[in-house]
């Protein structure tokens, strides 16, 4: 089938379509039935089935005779090792560890916290528990102690695996320190913490709480693989929430199985045995689906990457791992792209590496802006397809299905709604709007299988955070449109809409235009307090490695663009140059802090920002145009 009708198959008749979807899984005990409706729009997938996401994701590749095959690849250009583990080696170090776990108590339904860095071992760690039932939560490494009690007290772990440190181009983060403060901080106490002593930073442990890594596993009896139920929870993965405590976003076995599998070939392009990689961190969602789960439940060989997009040791340094490790498709954030480009807009480290293995780039984790899509497909000379998805939902909501059909592509949008996401644009009454309107994004529930259904510990504040604003739809939080095509474009996350003297207007699109400017290489709109209009617009330039023109100059164009492309009615008047933008580690711009600093509102330090001494350099340069004045 092709999309148009696959997709309308998956709305049609949802049954039948994800009970055919869930056959490329192997089951324990095959689903008698797929969706479970249970009121009060909660919703369930594959609940009477069982299943387990250890033996999909290894062992069955083991059975099927491709033991031999590579499943983890590690490259660190921070420290220069290089490593391949097979599918069979993987299964005897992730049954080893999961005995570890057992030998300490941890069984199934128990959670384990993972604080690990970007190494082999993180994958193993979430394995094991997938392996045994027990529901790991990964915390991104070097995460706050305060934020990492937080998160200890909300799922209250029986074990914590983490690492002795993390490594950072020219430094050493230490881990230890941070969790036994975390531990101290929070009031539940795990039974154990076992630590994998790296050789940069050699971690004091605990005696009677803590172990050795291998020390842990000699002489303990390699675990089996635990059935667990469709809708038992896999994993816990805390989003920063808007105020308070961060959400855990609980992810279902059995959905998330069935779903990551469909994803790797129809929308990722993978046949099994191909390097897939995603340069993303496990600490995140993209690195529990396309790091760990997605492409070793297909039988793809997974990249592990310790290093950056650039400073490790250069803007090529993405390239030679494609080439020298024949990547087949390749993902990461427009963030990483753009930081390349920033350094090398010619792309002359690009011209070094044979890149013929590379089939396409598929960028997400923010709006990717036109020129960035532009340059990256000029110089890989292969297709571009960003899509569209979020922590909630674990893949892709619109993108391009590239392996079942290649749509065109239509440079600012993510193409269309994958299966079994009935995307709407909606009014602030919950109307659907027409086609090229802007509106708040929704999805009519029931959503497709490994989807949140709920939070951990937290189904009112489930309903009240997605589902109570549109009655019967899970609201994504994002604003934007949908054109006579189908094909969606997300503008703006629905608190970057700004009104600027009534006038709806979409920060991102007045971010593609700046973009467009030769000079820039990231930019960043946000709406500032206007006593006048309301809001008015302002936009932060980074500029290309290299440039030396005048400020004033580069701003003034910047302006002239946005009015000639969007009009006058953006009332686009300030634009300031600055060195960086303040980022989360995954690299989304905290567009609503920069707004309180220029605003002088007081505002909590966000717990995933990247550096935050950048937040004084952005409040000097804010004070130079007249915002951020203290009062």
């Amino acid at each position: 089938m092709n999309y148009r009708e696959t997709y309308r198959a998956s709305l049609d008749d949802p049954e039948t379509w994800w009970m055919q979807a869930a056959e490329a899984i192997d089951w324990d005990r095959k689903p008698q039935k797929a969706l479970t409706d249970l009121g009060d729009s909660l919703y369930e997938w594959y609940a009477d089935g069982m299943v387990n996401g250890c033996w999909n994701a290894v062992d069955r590749h083991v059975a099927a005779g491709r033991g031999t095959q590579a499943a983890i690849i590690y490259d660190s250009p921070i420290t220069g090792a290089k490593s391949t583990i097979t599918f069979a080696e993987l299964q005897g170090r992730v049954a080893s560890l999961a005995g570890a776990l057992v030998a300490q108590g941890v069984g199934k339904g128990d959670r384990v916290i993972v604080y690990m860095p970007m190494v082999p071992e993180a994958l193993e760690a979430m394995l094991a528990c997938a392996r045994i039932g027990a529901v790991h939560s990964v915390v991104f490494g070097g995460f706050a102690a305060n934020e990492l009690a937080v998160r200890i007290d909300d799922c209250t772990p029986k074990a914590i695996l983490a690492a002795s440190c993390g490594l950072e181009p020219g430094r050493v983060v230490k881990y230890k320190p941070l969790l036994d403060g975390a531990i101290e901080l929070a009031d539940h106490k795990p039974d154990v913490c076992i630590i994998l002593q790296r050789e940069q930073e050699r971690a004091e442990l605990i005696p009677g709480r803590d172990l050795d890594w291998h020390a842990a596993r000699q002489g303990v009896t390699p675990a089996d693989c635990v059935p667990v139920e469709g809708n038992h929870p896999a994993y816990i993965l805390y989003t920063s929430g808007t105020t308070g405590a961060p959400k855990g976003v609980v992810r279902p076995t059995g959905g998330h199985l069935v779903a990551l599998h469909w994803t790797m070939k129809n929308i990722y392009q993978c046949d099994p045995g191909d390097v897939f990689w995603a340069a993303s961190d496990v600490g995140w969602v993209v690195g529990h689906s396309y790091i760990c789960y997605g492409p070793l439940i297909h039988g793809n060989t997974t990249v592990v990457f310790e290093g950056k997009p650039v400073g490790t040791p250069d803007a090529g340094t993405f390239w030679r791992v494609i080439s020298e490790h024949n990547v087949r498709s390749f993902f990461t954030a427009p963030t990483a792209i753009r930081a390349v480009k920033r350094e090398d807009r010619k792309g002359l480290e690009r011209q070094k590496y044979d890149l013929s293995c590379l089939r396409a780039l598929y960028l997400a984790g923010e709006r990717a802006d036109p020129d960035t899509i532009e340059w990256a497909g000029d110089i890989l000379d292969v297709p571009v397809y960003d899509h569209w998805w979020q922590t909630e939902t674990g893949y892709t909501i619109a993108g391009n299905p590239a392996g079942l059909e290649a749509l065109p592509v239509k440079i600012g949008s993510p193409t269309v709604a994958m299966p079994g996401y009935d995307v709407q644009i909606l009014d602030e009454a919950g109307h659907p709007m027409k086609p090229g309107e802007l509106g708040a994004i929704a999805v009519k529930l029931p959503l497709p299988p490994g989807t949140l259904p709920t939070l951990w510990n937290a189904t009112e504040r489930f309903r009240k955070s997605y589902l109570t604003t549109f009655p019967g739809y899970y609201e994504t939080g994002d604003a934007g449109m949908i054109d006579e095509d189908g094909y969606l474009y997300i503008m703006a996350r629905t608190d970057d809409v700004i009104n600027v003297a009534g006038h709806r207007l979409s920060t991102g699109a007045m971010e593609e235009v700046l973009a467009g400017h030769p000079d820039v290489a990231e930019c960043a709109v946000v709406g500032v307090s206007d006593a006048l209009k309301g809001q008015s617009p302002l936009g932060l330039l980074c500029l290309t490695t290299g440039v030396n023109r005048p400020h004033d100059e580069i701003t003034a164009e910047c302006v002239k663009l946005v009015r000639e492309k969007i009009g006058p009615v953006a009332a686009f008047k300030n634009a300031l140059v600055v060195d960086r933008l303040p980022k989360t580690r995954s690299g989304k711009i905290l567009r609503a802090t920069v707004v309180k600093i220029a605003d002088n509102q007081d505002f909590k330090m966000p717990a995933t920002i990247d550096d935050p001494a950048i937040l004084d350099e952005i409040r000097a340069a804010l004070k130079t145009i007249g915002y951020a004045q203290e009062s």
